[in-house]
């Protein structure tokens, strides 16, 4: 290869790079002057600095998605979206461990978020796959084994995690006591373990499409993906640590201003966890909505229950055992509307997932269930 050959390809990777480029520079901006900065700006600034960071922290997300999509072409199904989801949920895990341990009392963080993520996903994500994969394609097939797979370990955990500690006594309020967590902390990462061997050993063919026409002669993921650029799976697998190091970091310096705002703007206290569950979400959404146009429903199914499980899984463990370390209060139970709310969407799920297939008319009922759950957070 010629040295201008070479130039020309380390330019293109530089270019395909910038998002990383810029967490760096911010990161290392706010890492000496953050403070200083922050503490004497107006609430109107502190807003702009909330949306810059924002941005900066959601265009690395998408960085680091890009270099996790590209091993799931490498990799094949079902451990591409599983690498993906894992990558994605990385994301939120360290996100909520930055703002817990920034000192603020913040204690229904966890469940505003793990919340926020189901309502997002299973109604918002889900809703608008189907919509628009059924105003293209009709109606769309998946595998039912592996929707229910998802969908038992989903149940459970959920109503475990979110409406449980409303009804016990051990302790005042929807908390758990030391031992409750404990077995919370146990029973998630043991079913989710359990799970991982049924999705990648024993019952990997429940994850993979039905074998239909469509998919046989339909497009591989590289067509979902048309200006991919493959290297060796390690480049990609370090690449999506790079990405991660400044978001943990710049998410530790957004709590500051988020909890600010919310505070200067009196906006509802669950804004944080939404905020902080679309920042984690978007690029997930972005491929999820791509998977289900282009009639790849398995895809996106395995991708958006997918995220759902291992949120409730191993968000739920990292949060207690951060809050049994330094001695917090994480409130987990739901208030009645919220409860009532989430048992539908769990019983809509089992309706929706129940048949292997789908049409426009189930993704119009999740998103109705979506804006239920935006109108009640602001009222």
């Amino acid at each position: 290869m010629t040295d201008s050959a070479t130039e020309a390809t380390a330019l293109k990777m530089i270019r395909s790079e910038i998002a990383l480029l810029s967490a760096i520079v911010t990161t290392i901006a706010f890492a000496f002057f953050g403070t200083q900065w922050m503490e004497s700006l107006s609430p109107g600034s502190l807003l702009l600095v909330t949306v810059f960071l924002f941005g900066i922290i959601l265009a690395s997300a998408f960085g680091l998605v890009r270099h996790a999509d590209t091993l799931a072409v490498l990799l094949g199904e079902p451990y591409g979206t599983l690498v993906l989801t894992l990558s994605v949920i990385s994301i939120e895990v360290a996100m909520i461990a930055a703002l817990m341990l920034t000192g603020n009392e913040y204690p229904t963080l966890a469940r505003e978020t793990m919340y926020a993520v189901v309502m997002i996903v299973l109604n918002g994500m889900v809703g608008l796959a189907l919509l628009l994969g059924g105003l293209r394609h009709r109606e769309q097939e998946y595998n039912l084994q592996g929707a229910n797979s998802f969908l038992a370990l989903i149940l459970p955990l959920a109503v475990l995690v979110l409406i449980f500690p409303n009804y016990t006594q051990s302790t005042d309020g929807p908390t758990f006591s030391v031992p409750q967590e404990i077995f919370l902390c146990a029973t998630a990462l043991g079913l989710y373990a359990v799970f991982l061997a049924v999705q990648t050993v024993s019952h990997r063919s429940y994850f993979i499409s039905p074998a239909t026409e469509s998919d046989a002669t339909g497009p591989d993921l590289k067509d979902e993906h048309p200006g991919l650029v493959v290297h060796a799976p390690g480049f990609h697998a370090a690449m999506i640590i790079f990405y991660l190091l400044p978001i943990v970091f710049l998410s530790k310096t957004i709590a500051f201003p988020i909890d600010a705002t919310i505070v200067s703007f009196d906006a509802p206290t669950a804004l944080g966890g939404f905020i902080v569950a679309v920042l984690v979400l978007s690029p997930e959404a972005l491929s999820s909505v791509r998977a289900a146009q282009a009639n790849r429903l398995q895809r996106a199914v395995n991708l958006l229950l997918g995220s759902v499980a291992a949120t409730i899984s191993l968000t739920v463990p990292a949060v207690l055992l951060i809050a049994m370390a330094t001695e917090k209060t994480v409130v987990l139970g739901l208030g009645p509307v919220d409860s009532i709310l989430l048992l539908l969407t769990l019983g809509v799920c089992m309706v929706t997932f129940g048949s292997g297939r789908t049409n426009v008319l189930q993704g119009a009922v999740h998103i109705v269930l979506f804006l239920a759950y935006v109108g009640l957070m602001f009222d």
